[in-house]
């Protein structure tokens, strides 16, 4: 993944100003978009986030509702603004609503860092609904880009997150929770996979996914019996006795 380049703090200053003058004519009130983005990289489930300002804090990508778009569509056009990718598989699973949700945020008091006072009744006074969304990509691909406040944008492990704005540490757990449900119901790991795979691979990702070493044997006669993998050629390395069959999904061709 490449990274964007950086921002200066008054490109910063100036971009969140901006945003602040046009939001009411541009996007609903009251409501925002968040997207837990996955990507699956040397055997460890990763979490995208942003930045925020030049603080120590990072959110989930995310933003507002055009007042002339679906959810579906405003999720999608922030994901490809973000990932700069097309074709990414997207599932709502949550909708944070709790009247307190920002309360206690820091983020008011970074903002005023950035950019000096906030006028009363601003457009960040105002209480939030966010719509919750999980995206499954292939981290190598995305090229990220960065906005009006956000500086920097990072993989981290799943275990191993930042400090967090807001709700975003427990959506990520909601969102992990319900990849893990779709992972053996809607099959949706062959979007965190590559075309073709070990069966090593493949478990190595429903590991990373449920957070728990897999018996090998019993992993695989389930995987077989799902009737979901086609078996390949072998993928020889110069020890043919040792060699493991490639495979692939069966459905990859209908991903959307």
């Amino acid at each position: 993944m490449n990274q964007p380049e950086s921002i200066s703090d008054e490109a910063l200053r100036a971009g969140i100003i901006n945003f602040l003058e046009t939001a009411p004519a541009a996007y609903m009130p009251g409501a925002t978009v968040d997207t837990v983005i996955f990507g699956f990289h040397k055997g460890k489930l990763k979490v995208l986030l942003l930045r925020f300002g030049n603080s120590s804090y990072f959110v989930l990508p995310g933003g507002y509702i055009g007042k002339e778009e679906s959810l579906d569509q405003a999720a999608m056009r922030l994901l490809q603004e973000r990932t700069r990718l097309e074709n990414i598989y997207l599932e709502q699973f949550y909708t944070s609503g709790s009247a307190d949700r920002s309360k206690d945020s820091p983020a008011k008091a970074i903002l005023q860092e950035m950019i000096g006072p906030i006028p009363n009744n601003s457009w960040f006074d105002q209480r939030f609904i966010s719509v919750c969304y999980y995206a499954l990509v292939d981290d190598t691909k995305v090229n990220p880009v960065t906005e009006a406040f956000f500086t920097e944008v990072k993989w981290f492990d799943i275990n191993k997150l930042p400090k967090l704005l807001y709700d975003h540490q427990p959506i990520i757990q909601k969102a992990l929770k319900r990849l893990q449900a779709d992972l053996d119901e809607k099959l949706v790991g062959f979007n965190l996979m590559s075309e073709t795979f070990t069966m090593n691979e493949l478990q190595k990702l429903y590991e990373a996914v449920y957070q728990k070493e897999l018996v090998r044997t019993n992993f695989q006669r389930k995987m077989l019996g799902l009737g979901v993998l086609e078996r390949l050629e072998k993928q020889y390395n110069g020890k043919s006795h040792k060699a493991p069959y490639l495979y692939r999904f069966t459905q990859a061709d209908d991903a959307v």
